[in-house]
């Protein structure tokens, strides 16, 4: 389905606010938002609406969620539908047949092998759920010593306390002190020599060799899982250089530690095959997801794991015990496996993720041209997703948050980390809306110098 395809109602939405002191809103700088709030009340397709009746175009696709675009109505139907045969069953010793038949699909979507699917409710959720695997299953084998995790510099791996432990974005942690011990970083993957560089850069492979250092100082006995975004999303869109993943699966491989992809940011077509592991061709042990695999209808995440990762925790329990005590009370939600369930069947009969491999190398090169405005430092890109810097003001971060309000009042909605940029339209998308979205890009961008 085309964009276009996608009814779209142009009635003006109720103006006025509700009292907005109540709310604690997440990473936003609540004073000032609720000074000048932007507040969204509809979506549609490849737009969102404020509360002033002011249409923007979704550069997001929400926060990489939407992929087939906003406020699809075989979701809705399905959620509704849901709700009205069963509200909720608890996953602890119930079950209820959407949720087997979510996986059995994710199954057919994952790479092969890694097919036994555990879920949670957010990629916060899901990263948390796969350190926990990681150490179930190197206990199972006996190598209960592994209890290590090494993760990378400017990396997201969500919010929760293992997450935080992993993630290497400074203002993410530096309020929350030591968090978990145990965790060791790796350097990022960013190189001045590499800026300007579309997809994977020819220079860098050698950054992998912080996996082996790492485990040379640790010992490889200590370390249960390396974990890393195939391509690092919220801190700017990093892109591996070439031989960097495949380096980091020869040295796990060899040591013994698990590989860990997150991608919840990346799954679900963004890099035009249904995960980036088959994009990146280089497989993991585990793969995290959440964001698109419901199109952003409901909250829902998941953990998949290879196969033999699954029997040896099986195997290592007594018969009739629980194998592995984890979960949560809304793991595999009735409304959550029917909004997942319609939307992998959207992403199959519309062939979203090839229609998305088909447009990355118009957006990519639209985007990439924005690297003639003097406040752009970088641009990176892979598939349906990019991201590019701007010179810092004062304060770093500072202009990068200007941007993004600017952008928001010109129409265009953006993720901003610091002074970085991140697009990442909904694979619905038709050129017209790539060249508006760059559109405004540079007219806001123009006014820095």
């Amino acid at each position: 389905m085309r964009a276009a395809d996608i009814a779209v109602v142009d009635t003006p939405p109720a103006t006025g606010l509700p009292n907005l002191d109540y709310h604690w809103m997440p990473f936003t700088p609540n004073r000032e938002f609720k000074a000048d709030p932007k507040v969204v009340v509809r979506a549609q397709g490849m737009h969102y609406w404020d509360y002033r009746g002011r249409k923007l175009l979704d550069g997001a696709s929400g926060l990489f969620t939407s992929a087939a675009g906003h406020c699809r109505p075989e979701i809705a139907d399905a959620v509704s539908k849901q709700l009205r045969e069963l509200d909720f069953t608890p996953s602890f010793l119930r079950g209820h047949p959407l949720s087997f038949k979510v996986a059995e699909k994710l199954a057919g979507l994952l790479p092969k092998g890694i097919d036994r699917v555990f879920f949670a409710n957010s990629g916060s959720e899901a990263v948390d759920s796969a350190m926990k695997i990681c150490l179930a299953y190197h206990r199972a084998r006996g190598d209960g010593t592994r209890t290590m995790f090494v993760s990378r510099e400017r990396a997201y791996h969500g919010v929760n306390f293992g997450g935080i432990a992993l993630s290497g974005m400074v203002n993410n942690r530096r309020a929350y002190g030591n968090m978990l011990a145990g965790v060791a970083h790796m350097r990022h993957t960013w190189l001045p020599e590499n800026r300007f560089v579309k997809g994977q850069a020819d220079r860098g492979v050698e950054l992998a060799e912080d996996l082996q250092r790492l485990v040379t100082l640790h010992g490889a006995e200590n370390i249960a899982a390396c974990f890393v975004e195939p391509i690092a999303g919220s801190t700017g869109v990093l892109v591996p250089p070439k031989g960097y993943l495949e380096r980091l699966r020869e040295i796990c491989d060899k040591s013994g530690i698990l590989l860990v992809f997150d991608e919840v940011i990346c799954g679900f077509g963004r890099t035009g095959k249904p995960f980036a592991a088959q994009s990146l061709n280089v497989m993991p042990d585990l793969i995290t997801m959440a964001k698109a695999i419901t199109n952003g209808a409901q909250p829902m995440a998941a953990v998949a794991a290879r196969r033999e990762v699954y029997d040896a925790i099986m195997k290592a329990a007594p018969e009739n015990a629980v194998e592995l005590f984890h979960g949560y009370t809304f793991s595999a939600h009735p409304a959550a496996c029917a909004a997942s369930l319609a939307t992998l069947e959207i992403y199959e009969r519309e062939r979203l993720f090839e229609r998305g491999a088909a447009l990355s190398p118009y957006f990519l090169d639209q985007v990439f041209a924005l690297g003639d405005l003097p406040v752009v430092t970088d641009i990176r890109g892979y598939g349906m997703l990019a991201g590019f810097d701007i010179a810092p003001g004062p304060v770093p971060g500072a202009r990068g948050h200007e941007l993004q309000k600017k952008l928001f009042d010109a129409g265009l909605h953006i993720k901003t980390t610091g002074d970085s940029a991140i697009l990442a339209p909904a694979l619905i998308a038709e050129k017209v809306h790539i060249d508006e979205m760059c559109s405004i890009l540079r007219k806001t961008l123009a006014q820095y110098r």
